[in-house]
């Protein structure tokens, strides 16, 4: 009888053993699947960032376009307002989907300063720009609204800016 109970509770501790060796590698499993994710994030939002510029420094008409002087009468047509604001309203979605990433541990910070750096070197201080912006901020959270705007401008801009400049950026809603 004796051996038996031996048996038995041999066979258990062996048992507990292989539960705890199995949470042990499946934990390290998860570690380095999120590890392998995260690097897969990163580089998908390198290469979009990359293939844009690549595309961008190929189509020597948009180049010339994206580095004119957006302040200018002369340049900012309707169609080239409208370029701008398609133009940039791919920056803030690209912003967005970064930030979101960056906030839920995905990819490292360095993606969206390499970003917001690029937007800070001038093009957000335009006015198209900006109407872009307030006609965008209204789909993210406060949270991101006061960070973007302070990071951008420096400032909160005024729930009802968007309508005032509205007429000069030709928006209708």
């Amino acid at each position: 009888m004796m051996n038996s109970e031996i048996i038995i509770l041999s066979v258990q501790v062996i048992a507990a053993l292989g539960v705890v060796v199995s949470v042990i590698y499946l934990g390290v499993q998860i570690r380095q699947q999120n590890k392998i994710a995260k690097a897969e994030f990163g580089h998908h939002l390198t290469q979009r960032l990359y293939d844009r510029s690549f595309q961008t420094s190929k189509d020597r008409e948009f180049s010339e376009f994206l580095s004119s002087d957006w302040t200018s009468k002369e340049v900012m047509t309707p169609t080239n307002v409208w370029r701008a604001m398609t133009f940039v309203r791919m920056c803030l979605v690209d912003i967005f989907d970064v930030y979101d990433k960056v906030q839920s541990g995905l990819v490292d910070k360095s993606h969206l300063n390499l970003r917001m750096k690029t937007l800070k070197t001038g093009t957000m201080k335009t006015l198209v720009a900006r109407g872009t912006w307030l006609s965008m901020r209204e789909n993210r959270e406060d949270e991101f609204i006061e960070w973007f705007e302070m990071e951008i401008y420096g400032e909160l801009i005024p729930k009802d800016e968007e309508v005032s400049i509205r007429p000069e950026l030709n928006m209708k809603r």
